[in-house]
């Protein structure tokens, strides 16, 4: 088989999350298709959930094709009798035993790739593209490690992505905020978006906004974390709510292709998972990762991991405001109070912006997940 044969491509996907392990498989696989020319066929057992990123998906639909993607229920088992000639297994996931066996069928073995999580721990780098025969078939499989670091495998980026950034000027974020049903954000307020896991500590960072002095304006999507703010706030069904300094704006959850604009529209944005938080990275405003949380604080080891490269090139002050507030809202032990912690963070903004464009020079050096695993492929065959 040579690199021009590698056309047909199978991503399983098992969701975990509502939106982590989907929405990355999900933005990979368009990426194969447009940008590289492939067939990708995505496998995922939860349609719902890719749903709520793509409503063109029809969640009932054990089979269809959306932007050039065919999508199968992974219980659906029609299409295993003919496997890709890359097969990715997201995060992990296992790939269906009929499936493996007629991987093993196959005159010419697909490429099995292990597509793993993002992370900025140092051993990353040593373990990607590490092979592993699986024990049960025997047939070899290659580790794909996302990172941050030279020679990892990069983080998500499509090719147009920085243009259509860069050229999301004033008249685009009015426009935004329209067709989210609001005004635009009033002159000298800050503006962040909250995207969150409800554990995080929500209620006292709006209180926070609502004592500053300065104007604030929070945008929350719809979903469980915008459920738990108006239980807090005793504002069920409200569309808006003004507390103080603090201008509270439930906005729509946007498909994972309008996610970014939200993220433009606002002058810092706290995200989580993984999806959002390369995200938050190429929208060049400041943010606060909100970690998925892992048995025996695992999780923090991975935080602090990004938050030892990250702070690299910050000033001191900088640094300890950043590791203060991602602290706070991470629960960290030893972290300060989120409300002093959002204080700090604010007054180090102007360094984060710098050490912000620094930051995508050295992802844009390193390439992007999708390019780096066709080229991998592409050694390996």
């Amino acid at each position: 088989m040579n690199a021009l044969h590698l056309r047909r491509w199978d991503i399983f996907c098992r969701v975990i999350d509502n939106f982590g392990d989907i929405g990355v498989s999900w933005r990979l696989a368009r990426q194969l298709v447009t940008e590289h020319g492939v067939a990708v066929r995505l496998w995922v057992d939860q349609m719902a959930s890719l749903n709520a990123l793509c409503p063109q998906v029809n969640a009932d639909a054990p089979r269809q094709t959306v932007e050039g993607v065919e999508i199968f229920q992974t219980a659906d088992e029609s299409g295993f009798s003919s496997p890709a000639d890359v097969v990715i297994e997201a995060f992990g996931c296992g790939l269906p035993q009929n499936y493996v066996a007629a991987m093993t069928a196959r005159k010419q073995e697909p490429l099995w790739i292990v597509l793993e999580y993002l992370s900025a721990e140092s051993w990353v780098r040593d373990h990607h593209g590490l092979l592993s025969p699986h024990p049960q078939s025997g047939m070899q499989r290659y580790f794909f490690f996302p990172g941050f670091a030279d020679g990892t495998g990069g983080v998500l980026r499509e090719a147009d992505l920085l243009a259509r950034r860069d050229a999301f000027d004033a008249r685009a974020k009015r426009a935004w905020w329209s067709r989210m049903g609001f005004d635009d954000v009033p002159p000298h307020a800050t503006s962040v978006t909250l995207f969150a896991y409800p554990h995080a500590p929500v209620q006292a960072l709006l209180d926070a906004f609502a004592d500053g002095a300065a104007p604030m304006v929070a945008a929350i999507p719809e979903g469980p974390l915008a459920l738990h703010v108006r239980d807090a706030f005793h504002c069920s069904g409200s569309h808006r709510l003004r507390k103080g300094s603090l201008e509270l704006r439930f906005v729509p959850f946007v498909p994972q292709a309008d996610y970014d604009e939200l993220l433009w529209a606002c002058d810092v944005n706290f995200v989580r998972g993984e999806d959002s938080f390369v995200r938050a990275q190429w929208a060049g405003r400041p943010f606060v990762w909100h970690i998925y949380p892992q048995d025996a604080s695992a999780h923090l080891v991975k935080l602090d991991a990004f938050l030892n490269i990250y702070g690299d090139d910050l000033s001191a002050p900088a640094a300890q405001a950043v590791r203060g507030l991602w602290g706070a809202w991470n629960g960290a032990a030893g972290a300060p109070p989120v409300a002093d912690a959002w204080r700090v963070f604010c007054h180090e903004i102007p360094a984060q912006l710098q050490r912000l464009r620094q930051w995508q020079n050295s992802l844009l050096r390193n390439g992007d997940v999708a390019g780096n695993l066709v080229q991998f492929c592409q050694k390996m065959i």
